[in-house]
């Protein structure tokens, strides 16, 4: 038989004998049909394959030659004995008739894939594995230049490594590291920045009692990646390191995940109905999406399972979109010229260098201007990076210690590129190496405000050649210098002159040179710390009839009468500073700083600060205005008002001295109110319930909004998600209540948008509040909530466990939408563990409570449910029964998700009675809908069916059109689950 060989030169061979096929262009006309082997390719195709953008004139002509020279080739090499290799003409364009086989490169992922199988022993898996990578013979298509030629070289080499790196983990895993250490070595030499690789060779030389040349490897590698890429190894090599570093063998590396188990299912109808403009839906999961939607995801809204999503397709989709997340910069910014010169010089080193990655930590004590120096100068060169401007406060030093973990940041920026929260992949490494993809090829500036430490922003730091990180913190940082590279620049107190040329930018030159010895006297006890000359300059500013000299009495009256707010003698005097600054304000003004101290921060809304207050938004704005013109609150964009960290502890300390305990409590409890009832007007917009959860009237002033859409509910939700959160850590003894019913109406946004670990927290929070209350309603819901956050993050044992005590308050108590959304749960959760009879039961006795509760959608739903639980059963005709039943429930409550999982159930039930054209209608209904709502990773599985049925129906062109859909979603989404799905869709193509 005529072999075809692409990886490595282009040649033919037949019967242990290479023909040669000619010059490069006819190699690339041959490789270029090998690789769509089956399939016509244009004449057009073919130019733009080998002659990029500019063919010549005589372009067409040439091709045709090429053809009658490769079909030359081709017989002559079965003359040799071998059956001819067919090149044929088609009306649409020419094809290599050839099995796949005898092509190298398909044979390639043939054997990938047999490996693969979950059915395969490991000596079966390492054997085709061995095999597979045997068929390389040098650098693919080498000698071809061209576009085409780099693209399919490029992912051809992953496909290698990835195939490499996994008959390694095998032979490791039998005990076999000497048979991969000389081919890892061989290949880690040709990809030396290939991470995967040298974490596998050195797990290999560790088993092998060669520890030294582990570590070897590791520093080797590591002075690799710093030259080339200017960025440390990634997390998983580090660790391995680690371990071999401490004598220990280094933990197994993360399994890849097993592809989950898709049924692909849904009920006939005539109809195609599609959602109205604007009307929004999330994806579900996977395996789930037969069971009703989540209790907190009824009719249309489903919550995401795990996705993620290729930066190659996200730049496609969104390419014009630049993060621009920088604050404003500070009016009249001075005296800080040695600084900026410093940042500019290390820019400007680093451009002259390469395009490297740049780490400058900037640190100092709070209050001395960090953070403005870094957006002045940020802003200053942001042309630099004109692929975005990334900016976070993690909150290192917040007071309440509610810092911004690295998930939340980087979750932050992944949004900032436009990643919706359904594709945000779950765990922090995943969330990583997809923020790192985004910035590849890229030129982005990461300023990383006021973190901690080193292992807070390390997970943030870019990796791409050309970008920058800008990092600021009270503490040095000396870590990120010693491992990272990161330049170090301490930045101290103004001097007297800086600090009298911001006196003198704030409140005029006049005034100063009119009383020269007052203004050196406020600048003294400012101490040079530009929050207090701000501070300071803002009350001057205020009265501008008032002389300095009466100004600095006051402050110096003030400053021996304080304790320090935090150590020092400069502390001290920036306490002085705040007090008399306070002092200075309106009764009401002040008395709106005391209560700002309650809130839990990281920064309130308007809304939310009247609620504290206990006023009308219109006299609270006034009063905001009063403390944000003192420089004693600062006000951010869409009207969010936050504290300085040494601000929030003064308003903590006077809130607790000044006053007394009925009106702390009174106070926190409208805002618990505000943010408790403001919450579930949201959630009722997002998932519709006919019965909501019950609340006690809210109290007078606490001012809940009522968002008018969905879009305004979910903007709310997601302006105050972490202030809900940080809501339900801090809400002091007393309020348990609002704890496990805060807990309750945010599960639904918290579950859609993957904050499982935290929905996990609140859940614990919520069932010890609701026992503290014996509150068994608490109880029940916090169960439920607990349940599905441990569902979600794969503890199927334990979140069984709180599934069935949430039934069994639900049941004690007559709950019937309680019990409903509880099997649901179930449903979904015996659907995934493969045990179709239970998942049915669940699902039967979901539907009588969702019909006892008057929920339609839900029903819908359960029976939808039920009908793809009696497919899989072989129970074919109840299953169409039950699926038609749900489609006339979902179509009457508008229930467009329930919709495009019914008629993908249907077609399921369809094509398994031989119905093939009600399949055909079924899956295109479907596929419809799927794509209106925006739930690609569905729409890809029901284009594969729907593909299938044209297939089965004789028509090949349909079939082959709609494959090559399915395959180009999963190709764009590059969600993991995908894999087996592609390669069955590349084996339907290919035949």
């Amino acid at each position: 038989m005529v072999q075809v060989h692409l990886l490595g030169p282009v040649e033919l061979s037949a019967g242990g004998r290479t023909v040669e096929v000619g010059p490069p262009q006819r190699r690339t006309v041959l490789a270029v049909l090998a690789v769509e082997t089956g399939r016509p390719v244009t004449v057009a195709a073919l130019i733009d394959r080998v002659w990029d953008a500019g063919p010549p004139d005589a372009a067409r002509r040439a091709v045709h030659a090429h053809i009658a020279g490769i079909r030359r080739v081709c017989a002559q090499a079965g003359d040799r004995g071998s059956r001819p290799l067919p090149l044929l003409r088609r009306s649409s364009g020419y094809v290599l008739d050839a099995d796949p086989e005898q092509v190298d490169v398909h044979r390639f992922r043939v054997l990938v894939d047999r490996a693969q199988a979950a059915e395969q022993p490991d000596d079966s898996r390492s054997a085709l594995l061995r095999q597979a990578l045997g068929l390389w013979r040098g650098e693919p298509l080498s000698g071809l230049r061209g576009q085409w030629a780099a693209r399919m070289r490029e992912a051809w080499r992953r496909q290698r490594v990835d195939a490499a790196v996994g008959w390694a983990l095998i032979e490791l895993r039998r005990g076999e590291p000497d048979a991969v250490i000389g081919p890892l070595t061989d290949l880690l030499a040709e990809y030396p920045l290939v991470e995967p690789l040298a974490d596998m060779l050195m797990r290999a030389l560790y088993d092998a009692g060669r520890g030294a040349e582990a570590l070897d490897c590791f520093a080797t590698v590591r002075r690799w990646l710093a030259e080339e890429l200017g960025t440390p190894p990634g997390p998983a090599l580090h660790t391995t390191h680690q371990s071999i570093l401490h004598g220990h063998r280094p933990p197994p590396p993360s399994p890849e995940p097993t592809p989950p188990r898709h049924a692909t299912p849904t009920p006939p109808g005539s109809r195609s109905v599609l959602p109205p403009a604007g009307r929004r839906s999330t994806p579900q999961p996977p395996e789930p999406h037969r069971t009703p939607p989540p209790a907190e995801a009824q009719p249309v809204f489903v919550p995401p399972g795990p996705r993620s999503v290729s930066a190659r397709g996200l730049r496609e989709r969104r390419g014009g979109e630049v993060p621009a997340q920088l604050p404003v910069g500070v009016r009249g910014f001075i005296g800080r010229d040695a600084e900026m010169a410093r940042l500019l010089a290390i820019l400007d080193d680093a451009r002259g260098e390469s395009p490297a990655v740049v780490i400058s930590a900037v640190s100092g004590m709070a209050g001395v201007g960090k953070t403005a120096l870094a957006v002045h100068w940020a802003r200053r060169i942001e042309g630099e990076f004109p692929d975005g401007r990334l900016y976070v406060n993690l909150r290192g030093f917040d007071p309440r210690g509610s810092t911004v973990t690295p998930t939340e940041a980087v979750r932050g920026f992944l949004a900032a590129f436009g990643v919706r929260p359904e594709h945000v992949p779950p765990g922090l490494d995943a969330q990583v190496a997809l923020y790192q993809d985004l910035l590849a090829g890229r030129r982005v500036l990461v300023v990383l405000d006021n973190a901690w430490d080193e292992r807070q922003v390390r997970p943030l730091l870019p990796a791409a050649p050309g970008c920058m990180a800008l990092v600021t913190s009270r503490n040095r940082l000396a870590g990120l210098a010693a491992s990272d590279g990161a330049h170090l620049l301490s930045v101290d107190v103004l001097g007297p002159d800086a600090a009298m040329g911001v006196l003198a930018e704030r409140i005029g030159a006049d005034r100063l040179t009119a009383e020269p010895d007052a203004a050196r006297e406020i600048v003294a006890h400012c101490a040079g710390l530009p929050l207090a000359l701000a501070v300071v300059a803002a009350r001057a500013a205020g009265s501008p009839h008032r002389p300095l000299s009466t100004l600095a009495r006051e402050l110096r009256e003030e400053r021996n009468r304080l304790d320090a707010l935090d150590a020092g003698e400069v502390a001290a005097q920036v306490r002085a500073v705040l007090s008399w600054s306070y002092r200075a304000l309106s009764p009401g003004a002040a008395r709106l700083f005391r209560l700002l101290g309650l809130h839990p921060g990281p920064d309130a809304g308007l809304a939310a600060v009247a609620a504290l207050a206990g006023l009308p938004p219109s006299d609270t704005r006034e009063l905001l205005s009063e403390l944000t013109r003192g420089h004693l609150l600062s006000e951010h964009p869409a009207a969010r008002y936050t504290f300085h960290d040494l601000l929030r502890v003064y308003a903590g300390e006077l809130v607790a001295e000044r006053d007394d305990e009925p009106v702390r409590r009174a106070a926190l409890h409208r805002m618990l109110d505000h943010y408790l009832h403001t919450a579930r007007a949201a959630d009722a917009l997002v998932t519709p319930q006919p019965n909501p959860i019950d609340l006690p009237p809210a109290r007078p002033g606490a001012g809940a909004e009522d968002p008018a859409d969905y879009d305004r509910a979910l903007a709310w939700f997601a302006a105050e998600c972490t202030v809900l959160l940080e809501t339900v850590r801090q809400a002091p003894k007393g309020f348990e209540a609002h704890v496990w019913r805060l807990t309750t109406v945010v599960t639904t946004y918290l579950d859609r948008n993957g904050y499982w670990q935290a929905l996990e927290e609140l859940g614990r929070r919520a069932t010890a509040a609701a026992r503290l209350e014996h509150d068994r309603a608490g109880q029940a819901g916090a169960h439920r909530t607990l349940g599905l956050a441990l569902d979600r993050l794969r503890q199927p044992e334990a979140a069984h466990e709180h599934y069935a005590r949430a039934l069994e308050l639900y049941a004690a108590l007559g709950d019937e939408a309680g019990q409903a959304r509880t099997c649901q749960h179930l449903a979904r959760l015996s659907g995934t563990r493969g045990d179709r009879r239970q998942a049915l039961e669940h699902a039967r006795r979901s539907l009588r409570h969702y019909r006892a509760a008057g929920d339609r959608a839900g029903q819908s739903a359960a029976l939808n449910h039920m009908g793809w639980q009696l497919a899989h059963l072989g129970e074919h005709h109840r299953a169409l029964t039950h699926c038609e039943q749900a489609l006339a429930l979902a179509l009457a409550s508008e229930d467009f998700n329930g919709l495009a999982h019914t008629w993908d159930s249907l077609g399921y039930i369809h094509r398994l009675l031989g119905h093939d054209r009600e399949a055909v209608d079924c899956y295109r209904q479907a596929a419809e809908l799927f794509h209106a709502t925006g739930e690609r990773n569905h729409e890809a599985r029901c284009l594969t069916r729907l593909g299938d049925c044209y297939d089965s129906t004789h028509q090949p062109v349909r079939a082959r059109d709609t494959w090559t859909r399915a395959l180009l979603i999963t190709d764009e989404l590059g969600l993991p689950e995908h894999r087996s799905l592609r390669r069955e869709i590349r084996q339907r193509l290919l035949r």
